[in-house]
């Protein structure tokens, strides 16, 4: 058993880290402020080869694994969550689906772009009906000859007002739950398909959330990507791997909160010594280490059992649900130990607590993470 990160995926995380502190963490502060989706950013991550990190080189990806995509994400969400949100879906949400269910052909039409940050990606599933409960969704296709003809509202898309390549989810069979559901690839532009509205959040100020309006949308046959009535499974499939990103954005902000926080303790005075100096704050700082590292080891472990091409549900979802949890309570610490200036957007720590509460929501929220697990305990379907 080996706790240590070997040679290649130190190299990942000091390439990474180095970029993240140079390029993004002198910005932050001014993204969130301003709500900006940085693309020239994302041009060069993919040109680091992060915006498609265990897309295959022969589809022009980073080739990395998922321990790898895992030190990315919680790299960047070091610096700048929202930006590590972008690229959590970008790799794990598109690119995975495409790559693990699509077709030789669809595979080569969109994963080289999506590798290389020219494209964008999004992930289309939730609707006003249809959040916890995904297999309630109500957006239809329906087989029109030589076309599927999509109509319903997808809302929460994250990615959704720049994305190029759009995963979306609807309904091909009769109304049964999880059962007739189709996935399918749209791309901007295609007839019937538009941005609606744009949502002004409380976190990640720099990556959009919109909803996805589909009005008679058309596309080819050749965009049903795995087998019809199949795609809940392929909702779940991609949702898995998609919370390890979550955690290690989780681990990112939590890293950052404590950061600033141990930073912030060694220089602030009161009572003539460094607040670093008194056991209350120095009891805040011991918890969210050994919080933090508590949830790395479960977001690797996660990882790992992925790479291994094993089965990793429960494990996902125990890393998600203790990560995120972790970079909320870290959060609040942190803004504590700040006292009235954590409150304040002058310093940092306010927006890690912003960006630490959607962590606990998207892709699962807590609550169905406790259901995911009782039920893989419980040997439930």
């Amino acid at each position: 058993m080996e706790f240590d990160l070997g040679e290649e995926h130190r190299l990942v995380q000091s390439s990474v880290r180095e970029w993240a502190t140079s390029r993004l963490l002198p910005i932050a502060s001014d993204l969130d402020r301003d709500g900006r989706y940085p693309p020239e950013l994302i041009r060069e991550l993919g040109d680091l080869g992060l915006t498609g990190v265990f897309v295959p080189e022969a589809y022009a990806g980073g080739g990395m694994d998922t321990i790898s995509y895992a030190i990315v994400i919680e790299e960047i969400a070091r610096a700048e969550a929202a930006l590590a949100a972008v690229l959590s879906v970008q790799n794990s949400l598109d690119c995975y689906p495409i790559l693990a269910f699509g077709t030789e052909e669809q595979r080569r039409r969109y994963l080289p772009d999506l590798a290389r940050g020219r494209r964008l990606g999004c992930y289309c599933l939730t609707e006003p009906t249809a959040g916890s409960d995904a297999g309630a969704l109500r957006t239809t296709a329906r087989d029109d000859g030589d076309r599927w003809i999509l109509n319903g509202t997808k809302i929460f898309v994250t990615n959704g007002v720049e994305a190029d390549v759009l995963i979306i989810y609807a309904r091909t069979g009769e109304p049964a739950r999880s059962r007739g559901i189709s996935a399918f690839i749209a791309e901007k532009g295609d007839p019937g398909l538009s941005v609606g509205k744009i949502e002004h959040k409380l976190g990640i100020h720099a990556s959009s959330t919109c909803e996805i309006v589909l009005q008679d949308c058309r596309l080819p046959k050749d965009r049903l990507l795995g087998e019809r009535d199949r795609g809940f499974r392929i909702a779940m499939a991609t949702l898995d791997g998609g919370r390890i990103g979550i955690a290690a954005q989780a681990l990112g902000i939590a890293r950052a909160a404590l950061d600033d926080a141990l930073a912030y303790a060694k220089e602030r005075r009161q009572f003539d010594r460094p607040i670093a100096e008194f056991q209350a704050t120095q009891w805040k700082l011991a918890d969210m280490a050994t919080r933090i590292q508590a949830g790395r080891l479960l977001t690797y472990r996660a990882a790992w059992v992925r790479d291994q091409g094993r089965r990793h549900t429960q494990e996902a979802s125990m890393a998600k649900l203790f990560a995120s949890e972790t970079a909320m309570w870290a959060a609040t610490q942190a803004v504590q130990i700040y006292g009235g200036y954590g409150y304040i957007q002058d310093y940092p720590v306010e927006r890690h607590l912003r960006d630490a509460k959607i962590t606990e929501i998207y892709e699962g929220t807590s609550e169905i993470q406790r259901l995911v697990i009782a039920r893989q305990l419980l040997g439930e379907p």
